[in-house]
C-alpha cells in the first residue's frame, strides 16, 4: 500500500479505490485484483464483518439457465427491466453473467448451498419472481469472513474502520475520498485512477420499527446513505430516490430479516381476525411482490384488522419447519434462537407474531453500460438488490473499474481541499459551547419526523411539512458535539441520513401517484401510466434539477 505521512494526516495511493468493504466491496475487489489491478478497499469496519452480510445471509438469488421453469437470462432480463426501475437491459445482462462464477467463488470459500438428494440445488421462488432463483445458504453467517480470507489472499490493500466523508473529484474526473479512522481519529486521503462506490444499497435509521432502537433493523444499521449523498455531492445523479425505498415484513420486536423464506416455503400471513388475506394484494399472495406484503398488511393495519399480524407455520412439513426456524433465520442473526427462547416461540405449534418494519431509502446511481456515472472513473457498485446484487453489482463494476484504470491518469484533491475536509471532520469533537447537542439528540428528530409525516401513508401537504423540518433540524448542524470518535463517527452517519431524507422527500413532490413505491400518497391514490419512468435529480447550483428516464425496453 503506497502511503505517505503528513501533518494533516496519511495519504494512500491505488489504481482502483474501493468505497465500501460489505458485499458489493468483495465482488468488486475481487474482480478488479483477478484482473491484476493495484486494489485498496475502504470501509467503516473489518472487512470480516462489515456490511449487511457481516450478520449472515441464507439466501442468494442465482438464474443458472437450467431446464428449470424461467431459469433463463430472458426470463432474469424480463424480471427487471420494468420502465420505472432505471436499469438498462445490457447491465442486467451482465448482472446476470456475473451469477455463476460469484456462486462459484461462494462454493470454493466454504459457502454451503442447500442441495436436494439428486445432488441438484434445492431452490425456491420469492418476491413475485417467475423462477425458483433463490438457493438456500444453511452456513449463512461464516460468509463474509470466508470472502474476506479470500480478498486478503489476492493481494488486496485494506483500510478497515475508515469511515468515507467525502469524495473529490478533479476535471470532471473521480479523484480520491477522504475520512477518518474511527478508532484512532487519523484523517486520511486516498488517491485513486478509479473508484467504485459500494458503500451500500439500503440506508438504514431512517425511520423506527416498533423496538424505537434504531440500531435493531433490517439491514445493517451503519449503512445510512452514504452511496448516494457523497456520490450526489461530486454531481452523479440519482435514479429513483422518491420510489426506491425497501422494507419487509419483521418478527414483532425483532430487527432481522427473514419474510424470504418463511413467504416461499409456504407460509401463510393472518390477521388477527386468523385470516389469510394477501391474494387480497397480490396474485402470488405471501410469495408475491416484496412491497405488496408490506403496503397490504398496512391496509389491513388501517382498516382495524390488525394488530397483531401472524406467519403460520403449522401447515408445513416437519423437516421444512424445522429448516426455517434453526437454519435460516438464524443465519440473519445470530441471537434469533435466544429471542426464541425467550418468548417461547415454536414455529410448529405456534404462530410468529410479525409487523411491518422500519422504512429504508434506497434508490440507484445513473451509470451507462459499463456501471460508470458521469463521474469519470466512478463506477456503481450497488445498483442491484440482495446479496445476489451487491455481490454481482460489484464484481460488474469492478472489472469496468480495473479495465479503465490502465488508462486515467493518478489524480488528488488540492491541499487547500484536504485541509478544509480535516476540519469539518473534526469539528464536532472541538464544539464545547454550551448549546451543544449529542449526536442521538440530533439523528433522534428526523426519524421522528419520518414517522410522523412521511412513513408509510403520506400526503403532499405533509411532505411539504416534513421537508420544512428537517431544513430546520439541518441548522443545528454545527452545534453538534462529539464526546469521542464512536460520536464523531455516529455524528457524520446522522449527516448522511438527514441528507438522504430530504432527497427522498423532495423527490417524493414530483411524482403525484401511488403504487410504484413502498408508500401510499392518499392525495394522489392511483397509480399514474404515465409516470411508468424513473425520476433523475442532479444536484444544481440552486436545488435539485428534476428530469425523467424514457421508459426501458427488453
Amino acid at each position: 500500500m503506497k502511503s505517505v505521512k503528513y501533518d494533516w494526516g496519511t495519504l494512500y495511493e491505488a489504481d482502483v479505490l474501493i468505497l465500501g468493504t460489505g458485499a458489493s466491496g468483495i465482488g468488486a475487489a475481487l474482480k478488479a485484483a483477478e484482473m491484476g489491478a493495484d486494489v485498496l478497499m475502504a470501509g467503516k469496519g473489518t472487512l470480516e464483518s462489515s456490511g449487511s452480510l457481516g450478520g449472515g445471509n441464507d439466501h442468494f438469488m442465482a438464474v443458472l439457465d437450467t431446464d428449470e421453469p424461467c431459469d433463463d437470462k430472458e426470463s432474469f432480463v424480463k424480471f427487471y427491466m420494468k420502465s420505472a426501475f432505471g436499469y438498462r437491459r445490457s447491465q442486467i445482462e451482465q448482472w446476470h453473467a456475473s451469477l455463476k462464477p460469484c456462486v462459484r467463488i461462494l462454493e470454493e470459500c466454504g459457502v454451503e448451498f442447500l442441495r436436494r438428494d439428486d445432488g441438484s440445488y434445492f431452490r425456491s421462488i420469492g418476491f413475485g419472481q417467475p423462477g425458483a432463483w433463490w438457493l438456500h445458504i444453511p452456513n449463512g453467517r461464516r460468509i463474509k469472513r470466508s470472502l474476506a480470507k479470500r480478498v486478503r489472499s489476492m493481494g488486496v490493500q485494506v483500510l478497515d474502520n475508515f469511515q468515507i466523508t467525502r469524495l473529490f473529484k478533479k476535471d470532471g474526473k473521480i479523484a480520491g475520498c477522504a475520512g477518518f479512522n474511527v478508532l484512532t481519529g487519523e484523517v486520511a486521503v486516498i488517491r485513486c485512477r478509479t473508484a467504485v462506490n459500494s458503500l451500500g444499497w439500503h440506508a438504514q435509521r431512517c425511520t423506527n420499527n416498533s423496538s424505537h432502537n434504531p440500531y435493531n433493523c433490517w439491514f445493517t444499521p451503519f449503512t445510512t446513505g452514504s452511496y448516494f449523498t457523497l456520490s450526489y455531492d461530486i454531481g452523479v445523479p440519482l435514479i429513483n430516490a422518491d420510489i426506491s425505498c425497501r422494507g419487509t415484513i419483521l418478527p414483532k420486536g425483532w430487527g432481522a430479516p427473514g419474510m424470504n423464506g418463511i413467504n416461499n416455503m409456504g407460509g401463510y400471513e393472518l390477521n388477527a381476525l386468523g385470516e389469510r388475506f394477501m391474494f387480497k394484494y397480490d396474485p402470488m399472495g405471501e410469495n408475491g411482490v416484496r412491497r405488496n406484503q408490506m403496503m397490504g398488511t398496512n391496509q389491513q393495519q388501517v382498516e382495524g384488522y390488525g394488530p397483531p399480524f401472524y406467519m403460520d407455520m403449522r401447515h408445513l412439513d416437519a423437516h421444512d419447519v424445522h429448516h426455517l426456524q434453526y437454519v435460516l433465520m438464524p443465519a440473519d442473526k445470530a441471537t434469533y434462537l435466544d429471542y426464541c427462547e425467550a418468548r417461547g416461540i415454536d414455529f410448529s405449534k405456534y404462530p410468529l407474531e410479525v409487523e411491518v418494519g422500519e422504512l429504508s431509502l434506497s434508490g440507484m446511481l445513473l451509470a451507462d453500460d459499463a456501471m460508470e456515472t458521469p463521474v469519470r472513473g466512478l463506477f456503481a457498485g450497488c445498483n442491484f438488490t440482495s446479496f445476489s446484487g451487491a455481490m454481482c453489482g460489484g464484481y460488474v463494476a469492478g472489472g469496468h473499474a480495473a479495465e479503465s484504470a490502465a488508462d486515467l491518469a493518478m489524480a488528488g484533491p488540492s491541499e487547500e481541499e484536504i485541509l478544509a475536509e480535516r476540519e469539518r471532520i473534526l469539528a464536532p469533537l472541538h464544539n464545547t459551547a454550551q448549546n451543544s447537542m449529542s449526536h442521538r439528540e440530533f439523528e433522534d428528530p428526523i426519524r421522528q419526523v419520518m414517522d410522523y409525516y412521511a412513513k408509510f401513508r403520506r400526503n403532499m401537504p405533509g411532505i411539504s411539512v416534513a421537508i420544512d423540518r428537517l431544513n430546520f433540524i439541518a441548522s443545528y448542524k454545527d452545534r453538534v458535539r462529539a464526546d469521542n470518535l464512536h460520536d464523531l463517527m455516529r455524528i457524520h452517519e446522522a449527516f448522511e441520513i438527514l441528507d438522504l431524507c430530504r432527497i427522498h422527500l423532495d423527490a417524493c413532490l414530483q411524482r403525484k401517484e401511488s403504487g410504484r413505491g413502498m408508500y401510499v400518497l392518499t392525495d394522489y391514490p392511483e397509480k399514474d401510466p404515465a409516470l411508468n419512468k424513473g425520476l433523475i435529480v442532479t444536484r444544481g447550483t440552486d436545488g435539485p434539477v428534476y428530469s425523467w428516464l424514457e421508459p426501458a425496453s427488453c
